[in-house]
């Protein structure tokens, strides 16, 4: 079964996983009425902007970061070991490959495509061919020449019948891939290697998405594909430790628990970078320490105005504070009977007090999901949907849906009390979330039981069904449809369960039936007008990320669609010391 998702080849060091239980809370009077101090929070709380604020004084930079010269340090949960773009499942892997392997078309902090190891590409007329036009002298960090024909392989790999991972290529349904996947044809007809610097590649079918699904990252074609043979890719396990790719720096060495190390790459195409060294240190322990006492460079903290205030109390902290491109939700079981009804579901959503849940736990640092993508992206509106917390029209939808108030003011309907039961991940912002929602529940006639587990338990259960709510989050979302493809009938998601229809899969369709941006931000608000009246999930939150970077080392800019990894090629260290 497919899980949520981004896309998992170009996630970022804050928003690696679709893990992050979204919970909430602070608690309502019994009569509707928010507390005094809920009212306050929802009253005083305001968004904080997006930001960069430079260290007050970057003198005090730890000794112990000082010392280390042109080596930058950076955290990191600790990767799968498959370091071997599209073939992980974890994605930390995902970044310790974006270190290495750029992209033929990356993604700006607008969410637009920009040139990678493509320095331009044409898109026909009718948007079904797609000419990439390679830099000039591009190389892999072993220093031989990166070509169409390396661009072919990776193309072909990703379509071999065998190929079990998390990049579904036939979704740009190039011309001969499925014949070639499905093994009547010895290659792949709409593949043409023009020169070594020029492929291309046509389609059957307009997909706005075929654009950076088939500019991707690049696999060297006498490496990766040395002990190729159609159908069985097993020979790549023994090279997933062994990487080599063309990014600005190339691996050295990785010491489970304790770094991933690399160094400069003399060879790539922006030229070598100024640091020497860059590593990723997964050493099991508290970051926001690392960072305090200089073991790390830079930081990614959980967005709040305490750590704001500790990073500023540093000194030495260069601050950056934007939106994340994720948004954090509380899914449907759609297949329990009571969720079919789209009047219960909008019921859940009225009568959940969203606003003081964010706002208590977020400290003004998120704000309330309306649609589903998040404001840095060109898709988000602010016309559409409700973020309102309106109890009475809950109990409204959920008489006129046919559940009316019971014993203990539960309510029933065929002899069936309402009562139901939300997963989530424990700590965290569940425990804000859940004293919230179960008073605001229980006001409508809803009785709110509730589970806190760690997240595999909680995503093995909601894969069984288990569950009737539970919370996650998405990944950082490159495009917009990666936001909604999950509603879509065809995904057959296993946390999205049973949700969908003709309207919405022909609605969710014309998203990608353009390559025009225009066109495609109005059929994505059509489609949001529709979730508004048929949810799929309440739709909780946007959050920003809040980092810290030692003053000692200037250049990162992340964003949120791909955290650090475009800027570590600008990295450099600068003297501190006074």
């Amino acid at each position: 079964m497919k899980q949520s998702k981004g896309i998992l080849l170009i996630v970022t060091i804050l928003f690696s996983l679709l893990v992050a239980a979204c919970s909430s809370g602070e608690t309502s009077t019994n009569d509707g009425k928010k507390s005094a101090d809920t009212e306050k929070a929802a009253d005083t709380t305001n968004v904080v902007e997006d930001m960069q604020i430079p260290a007050e004084d970057p003198s005090a930079s730890p000794q112990l970061a000082v010392n280390r010269g042109d080596m930058v340090v950076v955290g990191l949960q600790e990767p799968g070991g498959v370091f071997t773009p599209y073939f992980n499942s974890s994605g930390y892997d995902g970044n310790v490959q974006s270190v290495m392997f750029p992209p033929l078309v990356d993604i700006n902090e607008a969410g637009e495509p920009i040139p990678g190891l493509a320095e331009e590409w044409d898109v026909s007329e009718d948007g079904l061919t797609y000419i990439f036009y390679l830099r000039d002298d591009l190389k892999f960090d072993d220093g031989t020449p990166l070509t169409a024909e390396d661009v072919e392989f990776t193309l072909t790999l990703l379509h071999d019948p065998s190929y079990g991972g998390g990049t579904d290529i036939t979704e740009a349904k190039v011309v001969g891939g499925l014949d070639y996947k499905n093994e009547d044809a010895d290659s792949i007809s709409g593949i043409k290697v023009v020169d070594d610097k020029t492929i291309e590649i046509t389609t059957e079918e307009v997909n706005a998405r075929s654009l950076r699904l088939l500019g991707g990252q690049v696999l060297k074609k006498d490496y990766y594909g040395k002990d190729y043979k159609k159908g069985d890719l097993d020979y790549l396990n023994g090279l997933h430790l062994k990487p080599v790719g063309a990014g600005p720096f190339r691996f050295v060495d990785y010491l489970p628990g304790q770094e991933i190390r690399y160094e400069a790459n003399e060879h790539f195409y922006d030229g070598k970078p100024e640091v020497d060294q860059f590593i990723y240190k997964t050493t099991e322990g508290d970051s926001q320490q690392f960072f305090q006492t200089g073991e790390l460079d830079y930081s990614g903290l959980a967005a709040s105005q305490d750590n704001f205030e500790f990073l500023q109390a540093l000194g030495f902290a260069d601050i950056n504070v934007y939106t994340s491109s994720a948004y954090g939700y509380v899914t449907f079981n759609h297949e329990k009977e009571i969720f079919k009804d789209p009047q219960v579901r909008q019921a859940f959503i009225y009568g959940l007090d969203r606003q003081t849940i964010i706002d208590t736990y977020y400290q003004g640092y998120a704000q309330v999901a309306n649609v589903p993508v998040s404001p840095a992206s060109w898709a988000y509106t602010d016309e559409i949907g409700s973020t309102d917390y309106d109890p009475e029209k809950a109990k409204q939808l959920l008489e006129d849906a046919g559940w009316t108030e019971g014993d203990n003011g539960i309510r029933e309907k065929d002899g069936e009390k309402l009562v139901v039961y939300y997963f989530t991940s424990a700590g965290g912002l569940g425990d804000t979330f859940i004293p919230i929602a179960k008073e605001n529940y229980k006001e409508i006639g809803i009785d709110l039981q509730v589970e806190q587990m760690d997240f595999n338990a909680l995503l093995s259960r909601v894969e069984k069904g288990d569950h009737d709510l539970a919370s996650f989050s998405t990944t950082m979302l490159t495009d917009p449809y990666d936001g909604i493809d999950s509603f879509h009938t065809k995904t057959q998601d296993s946390i999205i369960k049973g949700y969908g229809n003709e309207e919405i899969d022909g609605l969710i369709d014309a998203t990608i039936a353009t390559n025009d941006q225009d066109e495609r931000t109005e059929a994505f608000h059509e489609l949001y007008k529709a979730l508004d009246e048929d949810p799929p999930v309440i739709l909780m939150s946007y959050t920003k990320v809040l980092s810290g970077t030692n003053a000692r080392v200037k250049g990162f800019e992340p964003n949120g669609y791909r955290g650090i990894a475009p800027s570590l090629k600008n990295l450099q260290v600068v003297d501190v010391q006074q």
